[in-house]
């Protein structure tokens, strides 16, 4: 079988399995969904085109002639509109796939954590379970984001609940609890703050906290490796700002430095934790429209640099509106 240009975007599979033997019908199907493989029409696949789906898709249509079936694997690009199929169409089937699997892992694991509790005095028998189901999450979270090529909004979410139970864990460990003072922004200017690469939502609205509330010139590192002496990490494991309990990274940090009097701060700690952490029960009939927004500006870079911009002109208007509303009301 040749080898698809680079040039194509895409690799398509097109297969005819016969109806015997029957298992191969269903080992096909998850070959397929291992490799992340998502359906364009009835029995044709397609993947990024890139070494590993290549080799992946070649074998399998080897398999299936092997189990007397027919199949196909090409290059492909999406470039002329067609039935309705165009890259970004494409595109967007991934994410949807992917936001599906992430959203169902997130709908079987939010309920332990949100039963977490104080790390303080957390007895053995605690520690064990949450140390049993951390890692069964994380195997099972990693496979999803092994085949999220686009990044889907759900990862940030579970990357959050992650992050936020191996807090809980450190915090066990050390048999200590948060200070309740709040934090000094003057002791956070000049810093570095370090998160996770392709952020999404509650990076986004994190940094824009960072910049509005605690440092204007604070600059930003996308790199959950590396690590110096002036760097604060945030929204990732190990951080000294992530989730804690049912409360997403945003949250944490307006309570942390003392923000929460702020009427506005208040209403978008709301919008956030609907689109971060509840977005099939929102509060806020805000949150829908700022999600779609945000996933928006998510779809159109993959540079986390400009998605932080957009996002800051665009939650800078989100706070306008409500600390505007809050003043009107109190008046």
């Amino acid at each position: 079988m040749s080898t698809c240009s680079a040039e194509c975007a895409w690799l398509l599979c097109i297969h005819n399995i016969p109806p015997k033997p029957p298992y191969l019908r269903a080992k096909v199907a998850r070959r397929l969904a291992a490799l992340g493989a998502v359906a364009v029409k009835n029995a044709v696949y397609v993947l990024p085109n890139n070494e590993r789906q290549q080799d992946g898709l070649v074998w399998l249509a080897r398999e299936i002639e092997q189990g007397g079936g027919r199949a196909y694997v090409c290059g492909a690009s999406f470039d002329v509109t067609g039935g309705g199929l165009d890259d970004a169409h494409i595109r967007n089937l991934f994410v949807e796939a992917r936001e599906g699997d992430y959203r169902a892992l997130m709908a079987e694991y939010k309920p332990f954590f949100e039963t977490l509790g104080e790390p303080h005095g957390a007895d053995e028998t605690k520690v064990r379970e949450v140390h049993g189901w951390i890692s069964q999450l994380r195997t099972r979270f990693e496979a999803i984001q092994a085949i999220d090529y686009f990044g889907a909004p759900g990862r940030e979410a579970m990357e959050g609940v992650l992050a936020g139970a191996v807090r809980w864990l450190r915090m066990n460990a050390l048999d200590g609890r948060p200070d309740d003072a709040p934090l000094d922004p003057s002791l956070y200017k000049g810093r570095t703050w370090v998160t996770r690469p392709s952020v999404h939502v509650d990076r986004i609205a994190s940094a824009w906290l960072i910049r509005r509330f605690i440092d204007a010139e604070a600059t930003f590192r996308f790199d959950a490796k590396m690590r110096t002496p002036d760097d604060i990490r945030f929204d990732m494991a190990e951080a000294e700002f992530t989730h804690e309990g049912d409360a997403c990274t945003f949250e944490v940090m307006v309570r942390r430095f003392g923000l929460c009097d702020d009427p506005g701060l208040g209403s978008m700690m709301e919008v956030i934790h609907d689109i971060d952490l509840d977005e099939a029960r929102p509060v806020r009939p805000e949150s829908a429209g700022l999600a779609a927004l945000l996933i928006g500006i998510c779809l159109r870079t993959d540079n986390d640099l400009e998605r932080l911009e957009q996002g800051d002109r665009l939650l800078d208007n989100l706070y306008e509106y409500f600390e505007r509303g809050a003043k009107r009301r109190s008046t």
